[in-house]
């Protein structure tokens, strides 16, 4: 495809392969003018897709993002126009998301810290757990609490939406389980029990697998993974074999549970009888957090930005799978997992039980790790004060996010994988811009350290909580 010259004077031309982000190449090599920018291989990338509506695309070149004319990519690294050039085109949300910059509202309410909060798929609710043993509901519109949901005898420790918006699990300190209507506040029924420690994690099926929504999976620190049935009430299927406290638990696309232990192995579980098929060993330490790269289309099923509602649950699964298919492409779901060991480990456990890559760089224990919505990014958060950004498909190091002054808890992505928010030991939030690798916004305004942070899935509201008792939304 030729490119239009300057009137009256040669423009050199260099060989370019264009590849999409897994390597597959897009039609053959051709030759492009040296001066070729951005915008033009945009409308390139579209006319050899044959996209109908043209979508933007970013490209890089070893990793390094093509901001200007390709000409001074050249001359800045002296690249040998005698190869033939690589240029990675990467999709882009549609959509973009405001960087939120204002609290829009301080709610009081719990009468301990905040330990989760948690916005449901279709983004209209937002719950919270709390040491105060209650979990509560809020109402996005009025900024105003909604529902106290009372039943824990002991500290909420974390909270799940099903994928379909349709229930509300919660696990507490003495290691039952809770199911509430998001309707009405009230429990579904009487607490299931089964863990004998208290509950670390909760993950529900994938909607696109099953709907409406009625298994989901709890980990808990007495070394047992646990699926249950809402519908029946009970435990189905118990996940035993990992020989220390089972610290996160993910619920794969694919239909396999991922646990991660203090035992420092990750075991995969098929969920009809709960077998173990594969253990993915490598960490020296505690496996502290997991993340799935198709983690976004999971927990928001069939919702996506536009806001479109469901009439039936067949439609939501055939949506919600079509959506996933999409997003995780011909490539398997990749799992990354952060330790206590300082490292973090790139898995793809579908296809081997060997890692793909080790990530190394923090010098403090890796508390979260979290993939961006369109899986191209990874990004974890430590007690070394620092947030990092890794590519999500070779686990490459790309920029290391330094400001917070105490240790980072929690780490949440914009929709449009754009932005990424971080919060502290420090009391602040923090909002990092990804394509300039700057913060892009400091929120202070918690009285103490930051425990939970949660971007709602639609990109309009953050919401933040922790050990000042007050739940905060930030608005753009």
């Amino acid at each position: 495809m030729e490119m239009e010259e300057g009137e009256g004077r040669e423009v050199n031309k260099v060989m370019c392969q264009l590849v999409d982000t897994v390597g597959e190449r897009l039609g053959d090599p051709m030759y492009l003018p040296q001066n070729v920018s951005p915008n033009q291989l945009q409308l390139i990338v579209n006319a050899l897709l044959s996209n109908e509506e043209k979508l933007p695309y970013a490209f890089y070149i070893s990793d390094e993002e093509l901001l200007s004319p390709l000409d001074s990519y050249l001359h800045k690294h002296k690249v040998s126009v005698e190869k033939v050039l690589s240029i990675v085109y990467q999709p882009q949300a549609v959509f973009r998301i405001r960087p939120v910059n204002r609290c829009s509202a301080t709610i009081p309410g719990h009468s301990e810290a905040v330990l989760s909060v948690a916005f449901s798929p279709d983004g209209k609710q937002l719950a919270s757990g709390s040491g105060d043993s209650t979990v509560r509901l809020w109402d996005l519109n009025t900024q105003t609490p909604m529902f106290t949901c009372k039943g824990h005898k002991n500290w909420v420790l974390c909270i799940a939406w099903s994928p379909d918006s349709k229930h509300l699990v919660s696990g507490s300190k003495t290691g039952e389980l809770q199911c509430w209507n998001p309707l009405t506040g009230e429990p579904s029924g009487s607490s299931l029990v089964g863990h004998k420690k208290w509950i670390t994690g909760i993950s529900w099926e994938p909607v696109h697998l099953s709907s409406p929504c009625r298994r989901f999976v709890s980990s808990s620190k007495d070394g047992d993974a646990r699926i249950w049935d809402i519908s029946l009430r009970r435990c189905v299927i118990c996940l035993s074999g990992h020989t220390l406290a089972v610290t996160c638990v993910k619920w794969g696309g694919d239909g396999f549970i991922y646990t991660g232990s203090q035992d420092c192995t990750i075991k995969v579980w098929e969920t009809s009888q709960g077998k173990l098929i594969r253990e993915l060993k490598g960490h020296g330490h505690w496996v502290n957090s997991l993340a799935l790269s198709t983690e976004y289309v999971l927990r928001t099923g069939a919702f996506d930005h536009t806001g479109k509602q469901y009439s039936s649950p067949e439609e939501m699964k055939q949506v919600a799978l079509e959506r996933y298919n999409k997003m995780k492409g011909s490539a398997p779901e990749r799992l990354v997992s952060g330790s206590d060991d300082f490292t973090m480990f790139l898995w793809e456990p579908s296809k081997d039980k060997h890692p793909k890559t080790r990530m190394t760089g923090h010098q403090q224990l890796v508390n979260h790790v979290y993939f961006s919505p369109d899986g191209q990014w990874v990004a974890s958060a430590s007690f070394d004060k620092s947030v990092k950004l890794w590519n999500g498909i070779t686990g490459k190091f790309v920029a290391a996010f330094r400001g917070h002054v105490g240790p980072v808890y929690q780490i949440s992505w914009s929709a449009d994988s754009r932005l990424l928010l971080s919060g502290s030991k420090d009391s602040t939030l923090k909002i990092w811009d990804i394509r300039t690798k700057k913060l892009k916004q400091d929120l202070p305004g918690h009285a103490d350290e930051v425990f939970a942070v949660d971007w709602s899935p639609d990109g309009e509201k953050v919401a933040s909580g922790g050990k000042d008792k007050v739940l905060k939304l930030w608005m753009g």
